[in-house]
């Protein structure tokens, strides 16, 4: 079933577009291609894909923007692929809700182990949200439903990236426990923490995620600090 799965490729190296995507298809899955931002937003306006794989420079919209207009609608996962290699580039992608990223230049074997990796974490939670129907997580105004992908503050829907969603999931299954950032980095992205790097990618997604569901981000009622420690659900810093 994985290897059915239909991807979208968004590169406008001619040369690496055709490298990726004929690798993919050798490997079995099914394959759209375009070239510029404008022509990404279509593709993924006009069907439905599994993964999408997005250089960040690309051609008038440029791949940030259209990570943000997939992420307003969709949390299939996404790989960015750059020819940058600096932290802040890192951080900004995955903080606009890419849920890996790639340098250029890249072996395709990496490639397409990161792209097996994504696909199985999606489908098998796509099955298991299918299988299962769980109820609707509720902590004072907010509300989270497991199977929409929706979350609420006084029912009002507040759109998530993937990754803000189930760090709000986790800080949600266990009230008042505390998380700390290996903790949340190691269980939502599922990779060993090792590095600045995350430490910066977890505290920009706390950020954008308290922005998004706090009356006033400064003092939030919600997502709470622990200093020297991480993040817990409830109380204010």
């Amino acid at each position: 079933m994985m290897n059915a799965a239909h991807i979208l490729v968004v590169e406008d190296d001619l040369e690496i577009c055709g490298f990726v995507v004929e690798a993919l298809r050798r490997d079995g899955y099914r394959v759209t291609f375009v070239h510029d931002g404008q022509s990404a937003i279509q593709a993924w306006e006009g069907a439905s894909f599994d993964l999408v794989i997005l250089d960040i420079m690309l051609p008038g919209i440029d791949g940030l923007e259209v990570l943000r207009r997939i992420r307003e609608k969709e949390r299939v996962p996404v790989l960015l692929l750059s020819a940058k290699d600096g932290e802040v580039d890192k951080i900004l992608g995955l903080g606009g809700g890419a849920d890996d990223y790639l340098t250029k230049p890249f072996l395709l074997g990496e490639l397409l182990a990161r792209v097996k990796a994504q696909l199985r974490r999606y489908l098998y939670y796509q099955s298991a949200a299918s299988e299962a129907s769980p109820a609707v997580i509720a902590y004072r105004q907010l509300e989270l439903n497991p199977n929409t992908y929706e979350v609420k503050v006084d029912g009002t829907s507040r759109p998530l990236t993937a990754k803000e969603f189930e760090i709000l999931k986790l800080l949600l299954s266990e009230p008042r426990r505390v998380f700390t950032k290996s903790q949340i980095f190691e269980r939502v992205w599922g990779e060993t923490y090792s590095s600045e790097v995350d430490e910066n990618t977890i505290m920009v997604h706390i950020r954008r995620l308290r922005q998004k569901i706090e009356a006033d981000a400064s003092r939030p009622q919600y997502i709470q600090t622990v200093w020297g420690i991480g993040y817990r659900l409830g109380g204010e810093d």
